[in-house]
């Protein structure tokens, strides 16, 4: 593990407090737009993020293989300090909802961006364990975000919450300014490079990845969104406790097989964690207390950690090696799809009651079949 250069650990712990940053507050959003009389527009808190993450992809992905990948970085980083800090200052749905937009093209530019770098270090052997390690940093800002953003806001505010999104987010950034930039030949940015053409929105060759990467987070989509108002339901004080316990399994898993696909496959080890997933989608289906909630949590962090890494890596080996900016954010734009479309199929099966969250996670868990029936087709005919 300590064989991998000081840019990659660098570029994990820059991501551990990017994610650690707009992941603090997510739990309590809920209750924030309730409290402004959304009540009703919950949904859009993940996909209306999601909807401008996408839209930057193109422009993120092109821009990562011409000007570099570090500054791509410093666009995203400084987008979420900046709107962290205006949370507290919009108190209207509609302004609050503006800014979850904005917001979006932080995580539209900053993983991309790394990711491509991440992609330039690791050696070709070495990929699928090197991602895995990866994956477990963000696991842990992710994870660690959802845990302590309801202790935080219970003991300092809501206010105070968002300042302390902004100062993980500023961490980060010193992290980044310390990375060495891996892209050979950079050019200097000019006003033609955000012309977008279809070539720069879709790497071709990644979309076996990019397929799969949607069909598991339409699943992810529907945890984000739901999950926070679940605990209310089980009566469980900390709203990220399916995430916290999601993000705690996620991490061990990373850690036992993160090579697991250099030595088995990348489809093979994508149908087992696929697997995991809709068996965890389906015991939350039926979960009337927090236990049995409690496991599909876990288990869902175990599928993800097999699930996440593997397509990274697979990505990485489909990528051509002069668009790797653009083969990541092709995944990045799957993965926004998949959440985009799993958060806003809750409006349609939600109605804020314990009963209807069954219809969610049995959708979540048919996406994830979907998944493993496409990864069969392709093992065996492609």
């Amino acid at each position: 593990m300590l064989n991998y250069s000081k840019n990659f650990w660098i570029i994990s712990f820059g991501l551990l407090f990017f994610m650690m940053s707009f992941n603090l507050i997510l739990p309590e959003l809920n209750e924030f737009i309730t409290k402004m009389g959304g009540a009703d527009q919950k949904g859009l808190i993940i996909s209306i993020f999601t909807i401008s993450a996408l839209i930057s992809r193109p422009f993120s992905g092109k821009l990562s293989d011409t000007i570099g990948r570090k500054k791509v970085m410093y666009i995203g980083i400084g987008v979420a300090i900046i709107i962290s800090l205006l949370y507290p200052l919009f108190t209207s749905v509609s302004l609050f909802l503006t800014l979850r937009l904005m917001h979006g093209f932080s995580a539209g530019f900053l993983p991309t961006g790394a990711t491509a770098l991440v992609t330039d270090i690791l050696p070709e052997n070495k990929r699928g364990a090197g991602m895995g390690i990866w994956g477990v940093f963000i696991s842990i800002g992710f994870g660690g975000g959802q845990a302590i953003g309801s202790i935080i806001r219970k003991e300092l505010g809501m206010t105070n919450l968002f300042i302390a999104a902004s100062i993980l987010g500023l961490i980060s950034l010193i992290l980044i300014l310390c990375l060495k930039e891996t892209l050979q030949n950079k050019v200097k940015f000019r006003w033609k490079l955000l012309k977008i053409n279809w070539n720069d929105i879709i790497e071709p060759s990644v979309l076996p990845a990019a397929i799969v990467m949607f069909l598991s987070t339409f699943s992810s989509g529907i945890v984000l969104t739901i999950t926070p108002d679940m605990s209310d339901f089980f009566n469980i004080e900390n709203k990220g406790w399916f995430l916290g316990f999601y993000a705690f399994s996620t991490i061990f898993i990373r850690i036992l097989v993160s090579g697991l696909s250099d030595r088995i496959g990348r489809q093979k080890t994508l149908i087992f964690g696929l697997f995991i997933m809709s068996i965890s989608m389906m015991l939350v289906t039926f979960s009337s207390e927090w236990k049995l909630y409690t496991i599909g949590a876990i288990l869902f962090g175990i599928s993800t950690g097999i699930s996440s890494p593997t397509l990274m890596a697979w990505t990485a080996d489909l990528s051509h090696k002069q668009r790797r900016g653009i083969g990541a954010s092709t995944l990045f734009i799957a993965l926004e799809l998949g959440i985009m479309f799993g958060s806003a199929s809750t409006i349609f099966t939600y109605d804020n009651t314990l009963y209807t969250t069954k219809y969610s996670f049995i959708a979540g868990s048919i996406m994830a079949m979907i998944g493993i029936i496409y990864l069969i087709w392709h093992l065996k005919y492609r």
